[in-house]
């Protein structure tokens, strides 16, 4: 004889049902990952669109940025490595961008798309805004924080990996 607690009768809630509080928390993290999601693709489509971003030098130039931010930066041997080629650098930026929005947006490869935002925001911040007083004023270590729950959490709801694991729990008979 099994002993256990009977499932369908039941549950953690003290009035058997869920409330408000318990469905804001569930989707919590989704205006973070539509506010996340929609700045990195228009960030990335505006530097691919952007033909003077995408120079070795020039006003506006992703090369001039980086001779510009070259003695300022937390680790100025990363700026060195980008002047060898500032033009793979812009368009691995703009890509990695669009990636990572997109992913998040749609909840594909969450944690890795916020891994991935994650060491972007991390890289423009020992960088491009490293110099900024007060360091508050910086926005890439404000993106770097937002994107770390996301890191961690996923994206559990409206999501395509919700729906591939609730299809892949289906399949294996809801024993996951």
């Amino acid at each position: 004889m099994t002993h256990g607690i009977r499932t369908d009768t039941h549950t953690p809630y003290l009035n058997g049902g869920r409330d408000w509080r318990d469905t804001a928390t569930r989707y919590a993290l989704l205006p973070l990952r539509v506010f996340l999601g929609v700045t990195f693709i228009y960030a990335g489509l505006d530097k691919l669109t952007d033909s003077a971003f995408m120079k070795d030098a020039g006003s506006g130039s992703v090369g001039d940025l980086m001779r510009t931010v070259r003695d300022s930066s937390a680790i100025p041997a990363l700026v060195d490595l980008s002047l060898k080629n500032p033009v793979g650098l812009g368009y691995a930026i703009a890509i990695g961008e669009l990636a990572v929005g997109v992913g998040i947006l749609i909840g594909l490869l969450a944690r890795l798309a916020a891994v991935g935002g994650a060491l972007i925001s991390l890289s423009l911040w020992l960088t491009v805004s490293w110099a900024t007083e007060p360091y508050y004023y910086g926005n890439d270590l404000i993106y770097l924080m937002a994107w770390l729950p996301l890191v961690l959490a996923g994206a559990p709801v409206l999501s395509l990996d919700a729906a591939l694991h609730t299809r892949r729990r289906q399949r294996a008979g809801g024993y996951r």
